[in-house]
Order: structure tokens, then C-alpha cells, then sequence
């Protein structure tokens, strides 16, 4: 009796995004075209999240990612988005390979950069999210003033939302409730979390140098 023939063992690195996807794929017959290898599925979806005055200058920001490694090429993306989203009424922009939604509020604007392929209503999700907390921290003054006032409940709020490129919640109830339970077990203050630390601070008066 012939023995079934079998499929030949993938060399290193041959085959494994198919393996990591769910097992290896058939080999394809003579004449046939070879079958596409699924991508693996990611939970890191968010490349950054930022959000900047009405004149461009960055007042909060978080990189999930090494495409823009350096504190310059942050900044110099940063005015690009500006420029090209802040004269649009369109909630949604394409650029430089990568998805971005985007809100404005008074005098800030609001972004969540993620890849070319990532789902815009997900993103979405993530910055109405962002904003309706804020909106909550900052008792419904989303608006530069009291941004910087509430800069360490801000960074509380999105550190809730986002950690490391992973999204972790986009139910703002759920993110306040979080919040609250943070401050509350690290003894701050209502008064204490709209403080801005020293390194929130620093971070500010870097936005506003002028060769920015």
C-alpha cells in the first residue's frame, strides 16, 4: 500500500507567518499559483496619539512606535498633520502611509495615528473616547486653558485608553472610573492631579521655543 505523501518540513523562517496564523498552508501544485500567507494578527494598532493648539504646538503626545524616533521628526510630522487636517472639516486624513482621525474642540486639536490598514472606525473609537474623558476631567472645557491646568489627569486619562500601542479601553465611563481609582489609591488630590509635574512642564515650554 503506497504511504500518503506527506508535506515537506518548511526550512528556518520558511512558512512562519502561515504557521503563526493558524498552521501551514497545502504547497501548491505544478501550474498553480502559490496561496497568499495570511498576515498575523496584532494587537498593536495605535502608532501615537497627540494633541495640539490651534497655532500647531504640541501640548500632550505619546509614540507608540520607532517611526519617529527622535523628539524632531515627532514634531516635524506633527505640523505636517497640523497643516494638512486643521482647515478640513473631514474627521479623517491619509498621510505618509498612515491612517489618521482627528477632532478639533475650541482651540486643540485631537489625533490617533495609526497604520494605512488599521480600521478607521476602531481609531475613531479610541479618539471619541479620548475626548469624552477629557471632556469629564476637564469639566466639559476641552479647551487649551484647562488642558494645561489637568496635564497629569490628561496623561492618567490616556494612559487608560492606550499602553503601548494596545488599546485597552474605549468606554470613557470605564476610563474615568479607572482614573478616579488611580488618584484615589495614589492619595492625589483633585487639586494635586491638575497640577503640571516638572516633566509635563518642561515638555510644554519645549512646544513653545521658537524655532518651532
Amino acid at each position: 500500500m503506497q504511504r500518503p505523501e506527506a508535506w515537506p518540513r518548511p526550512h528556518l523562517g520558511e512558512g512562519a507567518p502561515a504557521a503563526q496564523a493558524g498552521g501551514l498552508a497545502p504547497p501548491a501544485r505544478a501550474g498553480e499559483p502559490a496561496a497568499p500567507r495570511l498576515q498575523e494578527p496584532s494587537l498593536y494598532t495605535i502608532k501615537a496619539v497627540f494633541i495640539l493648539d490651534n497655532d500647531g504646538h504640541r501640548l500632550l503626545a505619546k509614540y507608540y512606535d520607532d517611526t519617529f524616533p527622535s523628539m524632531k521628526e515627532q514634531m516635524a510630522f506633527e505640523k505636517n498633520v497640523f497643516n494638512k487636517t486643521s482647515r478640513t472639516d473631514s474627521e479623517i486624513a491619509f498621510f505618509g502611509g498612515m491612517t489618521i482621525v482627528y477632532k478639533s474642540s475650541i482651540d486643540l486639536f485631537l489625533y490617533v495615528v495609526g497604520s494605512s490598514h488599521e480600521n478607521e472606525l476602531m481609531l475613531m473609537s479610541v479618539l471619541t473616547c479620548l475626548f469624552e474623558s477629557l471632556n469629564h476631567v476637564l469639566r466639559k472645557n476641552v479647551e487649551k486653558r484647562w488642558l494645561l491646568e489637568n496635564m497629569d489627569g490628561a496623561f492618567l486619562v490616556l494612559d487608560e485608553i492606550v499602553d503601548g500601542g494596545v488599546i485597552l479601553e474605549s468606554d470613557p465611563q470605564q476610563v474615568i472610573q479607572k482614573v478616579n481609582f488611580r488618584a484615589d489609591d495614589s492619595g492625589l488630590t483633585e487639586q494635586s492631579v491638575a497640577q503640571v509635574s516638572l516633566p509635563r512642564l518642561i515638555l510644554l515650554l519645549w512646544s513653545f521655543l521658537p524655532w518651532h
